[in-house]
């Protein structure tokens, strides 16, 4: 299976809503892609909505901490919401819940990034 992205931009935040599975296949696509969003655009957060990913691997987690150093380094901030089990243990182990906030669904991480703004 491959791997989807679509990109929206909510004022200052950026929501990413993956399908399918990032892993060292697709993770250069979600990077490049989150990149140029970031750099080019007047994103402050991002929100990284994985509700249909269905498998992660440690690329994507790298994916993950690369954008998460970029947005930091901005003075923003990463949220990720609606995660399944096993991607979700797989943030779990790695640590990246002390970094990032996690949500239910994306109103959520929205609202809580408003707070943030």
């Amino acid at each position: 299976m491959s791997l989807q992205v679509e990109l929206e931009h909510q004022r200052n935040v950026l929501i990413v809503r993956l399908r399918g599975e990032l892993d060292h296949h697709t993770a250069d696509v979600v990077r490049i892609r989150m990149e140029e969003a970031i750099l080019k655009s007047t994103v402050e957060h991002v929100i990284l909505s994985m509700k249909d990913l269905i498998f992660m691997d440690s690329s994507g987690l790298g994916v993950i901490l690369g954008r998460y150093k970029q947005l930091k380094a901005k003075g923003g901030v990463m949220a990720v919401c609606d995660v399944n089990k096993s991607v979700y243990r797989l943030l779990e182990l790695s640590g990246l819940f002390k970094i990032l906030a996690v949500h239910d669904n994306e109103r959520a991480a929205l609202t809580s990034l408003e707070v943030v703004s």
